[in-house]
């Protein structure tokens, strides 16, 4: 015969177990569902540093932080994915931060260009 605070601790898990199983099913989805197409943005709606990057990134320099060109890892698969060596990240330079920022101009092929203001978090493909 169990006691009444096993079949408590028992009641307890099965709630958790009902509960808890969508959020682990929608977890579990999203970790290997292909990543969402990228949405666009004008050129003339970037900030005046991204187009300025952009520009030097055409030209091919000079660039004012050394990591300019490393290449970007596509790690969360937030773009399309492509082997490792495709894709490079350069520095939009945000006025007043102390560092690099957090936005990023990320180039793929010849005229493929991503724009992300929230450190890789979203990225928009730049519409020329």
């Amino acid at each position: 015969m169990t006691s009444a605070r096993t079949r408590s601790i028992g009641l307890a898990l099965a709630i958790a177990v009902v509960c808890l199983a969508p959020v682990l099913a929608q977890s579990a989805q999203k970790s290997t569902a292909a990543p969402a197409r990228s949405h666009e943005v004008a050129l003339a709606e970037l900030p005046l540093q991204a187009r300025e990057t952009l520009v030097l990134i055409k030209k091919g320099g000079p660039f004012p932080y050394p990591r300019d060109g490393v290449v970007f890892g596509n790690y969360e698969r937030r773009l399309p994915l492509k082997n490792r060596g495709y894709y490079h990240e350069y520095t939009v330079p945000t006025p007043g931060a102390p560092n690099r920022g957090a936005r990023r101009i990320i180039t793929g092929a010849p005229g493929e260009y991503y724009y992300t203001g929230d450190h890789y978090e979203t990225f928009r493909r730049i519409k020329e």
